[in-house]
Order: C-alpha cells, then structure tokens, then sequence
C-alpha cells in the first residue's frame, strides 16, 4: 500500500455501476492500476462521497487527474444515474475534489478501450472462430443494467462506441420467447435487452415464466435465481438462465452483424462470468450464430468471455491517454488552483 500524496503521473481511475464503485490508481500510461478497491454504492450519498472515502481507506491523498467509467449515458455535464440515485454535475464534481481534470465515459466504452490489453486467462473463449486483426470488434455485457460498445477500426486506431445499444427492443427467437415478451411489454410497455438481460432482468424473467405456465409467485433475487438454476434445484431458475443464454446470443449475433465485428465479440459484466460451465454449454453460441444465410459469416467470429473483473479500470486510465475526444472532459481553467485533500 502506497501512502501520503501520489507522484504526479498517477491518476484516479474509477468504473462506477448501479451496484459497486470500484477505484484504483493508474500510474504512467500502459501500467496496470493498483490499490483497488471495491465500495457499494448504496453505502454513499454521491461520488464525491465514495472517492473520499476510497481515498481514506488508501491512506492516500487525491492525484490531479481522474477518469471514471459510469453505468450511464455521457450525454454532457449533468448526469442522473438510469440504475442508481446519484445525480451530479461532471464540472461540479471536479471543482469539489479539486482535480485539475476530470473525465467521464460510459462505464462500457471504458471497458471497450481494455480490450486490446487483455490477454491469456483474462479471457474464455466460447465456440470456434479466429479473430482478424484490424476489424470491428464488439462488446456486451449484463450486470445491473445492459452494456453494450465497441471498437471500430480508424486508420491505425480503434476507436471506442459510445451509445446505448442495451436499450434495444428484445427480438424472439421461439414462440416461448415470443409469449414472455408479449407478457412482460404488459407490465413495462418497451421491452428492451436490457429488461430481461440483466440482473433485475433475472428476476423479471422469472416471475413471468412462473406467471405464463400458472405456477404461483415466488419473490426471488437474481443472485438466488442463478444459484438455483446452476444447481438445478428449481426447474424455473434453471430454464430462466438457459433463455437468460439464448437471448443474449442474439443480441449478440444480432451487434455482430451491425458492427461487422470480424475482430471478435467479447462478453462482460458481473452475471456470465459467474455462470462459468453452463454458459459455455447454453444455447448462447448457437443463437449467436442462428442468422440464416449469415450463420457462417457469423461462425467466423469467436465469442470470449473477460474473466478480468477489473478491466474497466484499465480501459479508463487509457481514455486519459487517447488521441480522440471521449464522454465528458472538464478540466480546471489555466492557472486555477486545485485542493488536494489528505
């Protein structure tokens, strides 16, 4: 553990999500970050609260520079979390902290901008397929909400996507599927990817597969619903992960084909990883491919899963470090002065 105030090429890194804040520092360009540490949001009324305390806890006092990956559109200075209640100004935050500057991205284009860097056992392949240098490259993930981005080849960069492809209609692949979206589109009216392919999408999976095949309610947490459906223990749990997989492989072939992401599709967040075995043995990789005439475009392009559950943090240390503009940067004016806190 380092202590007192860092030299003046560490950065503050953060990838910020519905759930947990995960911090670390990032020192020279290209090295890994360290210190991490994880703190749930719910713990903090804002993000100034939860660097402080990040901060404390290291024993560290605040660097000049900081990037943070958030689980929300990066539209401009305001932002209101869509899965989580922290609301704040991106300016306001950095005057208050007293960074020199401070820059925030969607927490998947962070993501997106790790994955040239990943290597060996931070990723598990799923199916067959070889990536080929210099092409699109595509990235979901399902955590608290939906992620979804990107690398688009630019000359000799990639550059990352910066949208909201989670909030895409969902598509049916069976006339199962067809009726538990036509269910839930009752109760929520857009039924996007996100609605079902996320942790509080487990549990809205679940209930309506409980309610189309008439069994009772039965109020269950998403953590829950994957620990009975791995064990087998309850048939409803198991068949929510087995569509919960299905669905996600479309969506997936599905941003394969709009990228043309020849250099792979890589699959992130907080639920795929946990499923280990059953995921790779799921029907995610058949629907992937389940295009039609595109199914041996869609063959060709290998599908992994990152094991490194802190990549984003990665990603945002080199969002500080990239030659094209990314989410929202605002930085001190010439000759201000900053207040690094202990």
């Amino acid at each position: 553990m380092c202590s007192g105030r860092p030299d003046r090429a560490t950065r503050l890194v953060a990838d910020i999500g519905g759930t947990n804040a995960r911090f670390a520092l990032a020192g020279a360009p290209g090295a890994a970050p360290s210190h991490i540490r994880v703190l749930p949001c719910a713990d903090f009324a804002g993000p100034e609260q939860a660097v402080r305390a990040y901060l404390a806890a290291e024993g560290v006092s605040l660097p000049r520079i900081a990037a943070f990956g958030i689980a929300n559109p990066v539209t401009g200075d305001c932002v209101a979390m869509t899965n989580h209640h922290w609301a704040f100004s991106v300016d306001g935050l950095r005057a208050t902290l007293g960074l020199e500057r401070l820059l925030l991205i969607n927490d998947f284009t962070a993501l997106a901008l790790s994955l040239p860097h990943l290597t060996g056992a931070e990723l598990e392949q799923v199916g067959a397929g070889v990536a080929l240098p210099g092409q699109a490259i595509a990235l979901l993930g399902a955590g608290t909400g939906l992620g979804i981005s990107g690398l688009v080849p630019a000359g000799d960069a990639l550059v990352p996507l910066q949208g909201e492809g989670g909030h895409v209609t969902l598509p049916a692949g069976t006339p199962r599927e067809a009726n538990l979206i036509a269910l839930l589109a009752e109760r929520y009216g857009h039924v996007s990817a996100e609605r079902v392919l996320s942790g509080p999408g487990l549990v809205a999976l679940h209930d309506a597969l409980r309610h189309l095949d008439g069994r009772p309610g039965l109020e269950l947490d998403s953590a829950t619903i994957s620990s009975r459906g791995l064990t087998g223990q309850c048939p409803v749990c198991t068949e929510t992960l087995h569509l919960f997989c299905a669905l996600l492989g479309t969506v997936a072939g599905d941003l394969a084909l709009t990228l043309g992401a020849r250099g792979g599709v890589f699959v992130g967040g907080g639920i795929v990883p946990r499923l280990g075995e059953f995921f790779a043995r799921s029907a995610f990789r058949e629907r992937f491919i389940a295009k039609g005439r595109f199914r041996g475009y869609l063959e060709k392009i290998p599908t992994r899963v990152i094991r490194a559950p802190y990549a984003a943090l990665t990603g945002a240390a080199h969002a500080l470090d990239t030659a094209f503009a990314v989410g929202f940067d605002s930085r001190a004016q010439q000759g201000a002065s900053t207040i690094p806190f202990a």
